[in-house]
Formats: C-alpha cells, sequence, structure tokens
C-alpha cells in the first residue's frame, strides 16, 4: 500500500497580498508574473524586492531561456529558480502524473545544501499543493524511497543517490522540464561531473528541457560544462564591486601557533556573538581544538566528514536554532552550511586557496547584517597572506595580541592539563 505524504500543517493564507512601495533602482517580486499563491509564499517570508541575481534572472527564467548564473552562495540563486519552477508547473499543471517522475530536478554537490533547496522550496510554495522531494546518501535507502511512490513536482538530491534510484527504477527521469546544476563549481571539484553527464544523459535533450546552471566562478571547465548542456543559455553575472562585502569586519592577529589556543578562548570569552563558525584546514587538528574547548566546558560541535549524516543534519539543526552557538569545522565540512545569523568567523588556520577565505568569511554578513572575520596569522599562514590580499584587493594589517590575549586563564589551566591527547586521524 502507499505511503500518503506527510505535509507541514500550512499558514494561514492572508485575504489579500501586501501593497509594497515602488523604489528606484530595485525590482519588487510583485512585478512578475508569479500565481497568487506563490506571491503570498513571498510575503510569508517578509521578501519584498529582488536581490541583484534575482532581478536580472527572473525574466529570462520565466521566459523558459537557459541560463548560466555567476554568483555566490547567500545572493538568492535558490528562490529565483524555485520562482521560475513554481511559475512554469501553476501555468501548465499536469492532469496524470506517474509515481518517480519529477517535473524539476536540481542537483546539488552536498546533502546538506539539497536538504535546504527543499526546506527553500517548502517555505516559498507553503501555499501551493506541490510536492517537493529530497533524497541524499547517508540515510535509509527505503524510507526515501517511499518519498518516490508520489508524483513528485521538485525534486532535489546529491547525484549518487538520484543515480541509485533511476536504476532501481523508483526514478523515472524522462518527463524532467527543468534541470538546475547548482553550485557547479563545487560538482567539479568534488569529481562529480562524470555523474552528472549520467543523470542528464536520461533526461529530455537540451532545448526540449529548460537548463540552468549555477556557479561561484565561471572558469573555462564550467564554461565548457555550460555549452554542454544548456542550449543558447543567457549568461548572468552579478559580481559584487568589492569581493568581501562591506558588511564583514576583518581583524587580523599574529599569533604562534602555541598561541591560538589561548587566543580563541579570550575571543569566546569577550567577544559578544549569536554564533560562531571556526574554520580549521585539517581534520585532526580540529579535534583537538574540539577536545580542548570541551574540556574547558564551552559548549561546542565539530562537523567533520566522518561524522554520521544524521548526527551532521542534528548539528546543522541545532546551529540553525541557536542550541548550539560554535562549530568547528574543515572547508569540506562546511559545504553546505547555510546560515545567515552566523555574526563571528573565526580562521583558526589561514586557508591555502584565497578562494576559501572568500568562501569562509561569506558566511557571515549575510542578508544585510552586519559580521566579524577574525583571522589567525601564524608562522605557516603568513605564507598564504599574500595571495589573500591579491584575490580580495586589499591589504591587511595584522594586530599584535595583548599578554592576557594569548595567556591561558587561569580558570581553563588545569583542566586543559589533565587533557588526554587528541587520537589522531588522517585528514
Amino acid at each position: 500500500m502507499r505511503r500518503e505524504p506527510k505535509k507541514a500543517a500550512k499558514p494561514v493564507k492572508p485575504d489579500a497580498l501586501r501593497e509594497v512601495p515602488a523604489i528606484d533602482g530595485k525590482k519588487r517580486f510583485l512585478d512578475f508574473p508569479l500565481p497568487e499563491a506563490v506571491q503570498f509564499g513571498i510575503q510569508h517570508l517578509n521578501f519584498e524586492y529582488c536581490t541583484p541575481i534575482q532581478a536580472a534572472a527572473l525574466p529570462d527564467l520565466l521566459a523558459g531561456r537557459d541560463l548560466g548564473g555567476k554568483a555566490q552562495t547567500g545572493t538568492g540563486k535558490t528562490a529565483a529558480f524555485l520562482l521560475a519552477a513554481f511559475a512554469r508547473m501553476a501555468e501548465r499543471p499536469l492532469a496524470e502524473r506517474k509515481p518517480g517522475t519529477p517535473r524539476v530536478l536540481v542537483l546539488a554537490p552536498t546533502r546538506e545544501l539539497a536538504v535546504q533547496i527543499h526546506k527553500d522550496a517548502e517555505a516559498l510554495g507553503c501555499f501551493t499543493d506541490f510536492n517537493n522531494v529530497v533524497v541524499f546518501g547517508g540515510m535509509d535507502h527505503q524510507k526515501q524511497r517511499q518519498e518516490l511512490e508520489d508524483a513528485i513536482d521538485i525534486l532535489a538530491g546529491t547525484p549518487g543517490r538520484i543515480i541509485d534510484y533511476s536504476r532501481s527504477g523508483d526514478l523515472d527521469l524522462s518527463q524532467v522540464e527543468i534541470l538546475v546544476i547548482d553550485e557547479a563549481d563545487r560538482m567539479l571539484d568534488m569529481g562529480f561531473i562524470p555523474d552528472v553527464r549520467r543523470i542528464v544523459a536520461q533526461l529530455p535533450p537540451k532545448g526540449v528541457r529548460q537548463t540552468l546552471l549555477f556557479s561561484a566562478t565561471l572558469e573555462p571547465e564550467i564554461l565548457r560544462l555550460a555549452q554542454s548542456f544548456l542550449k543558447d543559455p543567457v549568461m548572468v553575472e552579478t559580481e559584487p564591486e568589492q569581493v568581501v562585502g562591506s558588511t564583514i569586519e576583518q581583524t587580523f592577529y599574529s599569533v604562534s601557533g602555541a598561541e591560538k589556543l589561548a587566543l580563541l578562548l579570550y575571543i569566546i570569552k569577550h567577544e559578544p556573538f549569536e554564533r560562531m563558525l571556526i574554520f580549521g584546514n585539517r581534520k585532526d587538528k580540529n579535534l583537538d581544538v574540539y577536545e580542548a574547548l570541551q574540556k574547558c566546558g564551552i559548549a561546542v560541535e565539530l562537523m567533520s566528514g566522518d561524522i554520521p549524516q544524521m548526527k551532521r543534519m542534528r548539528i546543522l539543526e541545532d546551529f540553525r536554532s541557536g542550541k548550539v552557538r560554535i562549530v568547528i569545522a574543515t572547508d569540506v565540512a562546511a559545504r553546505g552550511i547555510h546560515v545567515d545569523d552566523v555574526s563571528l568567523v573565526i580562521n583558526y588556520d589561514l586557508p591555502e586557496r584565497s578562494e576559501d577565505y572568500v568562501h569562509r568569511i561569506g558566511r557571515t554578513g549575510r542578508a544585510g547584517h552586519q559580521g566579524k572575520a577574525i583571522s589567525f596569522i601564524c608562522e605557516y599562514g603568513a605564507y598564504y597572506i599574500p595571495e589573500i590580499e591579491k584575490f580580495v584587493g586589499e591589504k591587511f594589517h595584522s594586530t599584535l595580541p595583548s599578554e592576557e590575549m594569548v595567556t591561558i586563564p587561569e580558570e581553563y589551566r588545569d583542566l586543559l592539563r589533565k587533557r588526554p591527547r587528541a587520537r589522531r586521524r588522517r585528514a
């Protein structure tokens, strides 16, 4: 017997849409021919004016054009393609639907990003009857398979799990009307492009389906992918004049590697923050920091690829809700952390790649909020500074912390002295 899909209780729909005043240079969502139920969902989330990429992309997306977009995480690209998908499906309703046959397929490089896209679809479509599903590895295969036993409107997923279900016959991709490839640069970095090609081969050909590709960069490899997957695409670039947003305050401390923990403890104690994200380059070093903070009685979570998926999702939800205020992660583990209210980013280690510096600190100062990024420049991290400065177009000025800032507080000394040495794991 086929299970009935569980749906969260819908909010009460208002009697009428709110008026949104016109502002020169800004595009209102009300200016676009979106279904009324979708407009109610937009206003329920208190969205009124489009971000630059939404304003630039929505006209062509709603016209059914293929599109390649250059946009960083947090620019509103997810809402842009979801709104276009909702509009198309509402305009062309299908009377009969075969189970396991999605109309829209969104490919994401990480499980966390796929989950976030699904949540955004549910939120924007809260006053619609669209059935949105998410599938990804690391979770119960049978439980997710049951989600495919109903007609599917938007399916978000990671390439590996999409291939699993298509091979088993639980997914039929032959009727996909819109394909979205999100964070194509990350797909490339993580080696997923062969899987993406296998999936695309099962879809209607380009020109029949509408295809959207988004990437933080438009390197030659990404442009070749766009040429392969898209037909006569519109290319949209929304690059801020500043690589690092003006809402992010950047601070640099020159410290030795041995002084980093003391400085971190000082910042946690004296720096106001709602949520703190700490970046380190190696899993074993992050584990050392995690255990040290725990020994000091500081509530903290560790995001690592070694952690089971259920626990990763729980940590992410606790971080988003504010139940957990401090998370330590590597760049790989932090992919898919989409939380708007990260007020403080700590670069415990400076990243080796300049792009990763921008990605890291870009997790604060989002959605118009002020944020702060503090970087520790040790004897190793100093080698990366010139390339980072060149990439962001700024000259950094580091500060020597005071003696108090790099001295372990007396209240923590005995606790840390008794701390067992962390079990080493290979990075």
